[in-house]
C-alpha cells in the first residue's frame, strides 16, 4: 500500500510507484505501442514479478500511465480555457493544447491509443479496453467545464455533455489523423476546428453564477 508521511509529504510506496511510472515513460517515449512489461522492467532496474506486484499487469500499468497524462493534459486544457483573452482565443488555445500534446508526445499518445500487433501476446492486454475510458473521462471533464460557464438555456446540463463528449471525439479523431499524416500545419488545423465549434458558441452568454467563458 503506498503510504503519505506527516505534512503530505509522499512516501516510499508512492515515491517508487512514480520511479516505476517515470522508468514506464521511458520506455514508451522509446518504444511506443511496443512497450513490454519486460523492457520497462529491465529500465527501472526490477524484475518483471516485481513489477507485476506494483501494478498486477500491463492493463494495470497502462490505466496508472493513462492517469498521469490525462491529468497532466486535463490541467493545461483548464489552464488554456481559463487564460485572459477573447473567447474564441481560448477555444483556439484549447485545441491547440490538446494537439501540441500529441505531437510533442506521439509515442505517448500512440501508447495510450493503438494497440501494437502483438500486443494481444503480454496477457491479453487490449488498449482498446482502455482507451475508451480515456476518452470519456475527457469528454465528461470537458462537459463540466462547459456546463460551468456558459449559459445554453434549458437542458443546458445534457447538452454540456453532448458537447464535451462531441469536441472531444472531434479533437481525437482530427488529431489522431492529422498525427499519422501531417497533412497541414497544426495552426491550420486549430483554425479550421474552431470555425466548425464557433457557430452556437459564439453567441452563448456566460452564466450568471459561473467563471465566465
Amino acid at each position: 500500500m503506498e503510504t503519505t508521511q506527516q505534512g503530505g509529504e509522499p512516501g516510499a510506496g508512492e515515491r517508487r510507484r512514480r520511479e516505476l511510472l517515470e522508468a514506464a515513460d521511458r520506455v514508451v517515449l522509446r518504444d511506443g505501442p511496443k512497450a513490454s512489461m519486460n523492457a520497462i522492467a529491465a529500465e527501472a532496474g526490477i524484475t518483471k514479478p516485481i513489477l507485476y506486484r506494483h501494478f498486477g499487469d500491463k492493463a494495470g500499468l497502462y490505466q496508472a500511465l493513462a492517469v498521469r497524462h490525462t491529468d497532466a493534459l486535463l490541467d493545461s486544457l483548464r489552464a488554456a480555457l481559463d487564460a485572459p483573452a477573447e473567447r474564441r482565443r481560448r477555444v483556439e488555445s484549447t485545441l491547440d493544447t490538446y494537439l501540441a500534446a500529441i505531437e510533442a508526445r506521439p509515442q505517448v499518445y500512440r501508447f495510450l491509443m493503438h494497440p501494437a500487433e502483438d500486443s494481444h501476446a503480454e496477457r491479453g492486454f487490449d488498449v482498446g479496453l482502455h482507451s475508451a475510458p480515456l476518452l470519456r473521462r475527457l469528454g465528461e471533464e470537458l462537459a463540466q467545464v462547459i456546463g460551468e460557464r456558459v449559459d445554453l438555456g434549458p437542458g443546458g446540463e445534457r447538452l454540456a455533455r453532448i458537447w464535451g463528449h462531441g469536441i472531444v471525439g472531434m479533437m481525437h479523431a482530427a488529431g489522431d489523423w492529422w498525427l499519422g499524416e501531417r497533412p497541414c500545419e497544426r495552426a491550420e488545423l486549430v483554425a479550421g476546428l474552431t470555425d466548425l465549434l464557433w457557430g452556437r458558441l459564439s453567441t452563448a452568454g456566460n452564466r450568471r453564477d459561473g467563471p465566465g467563458f
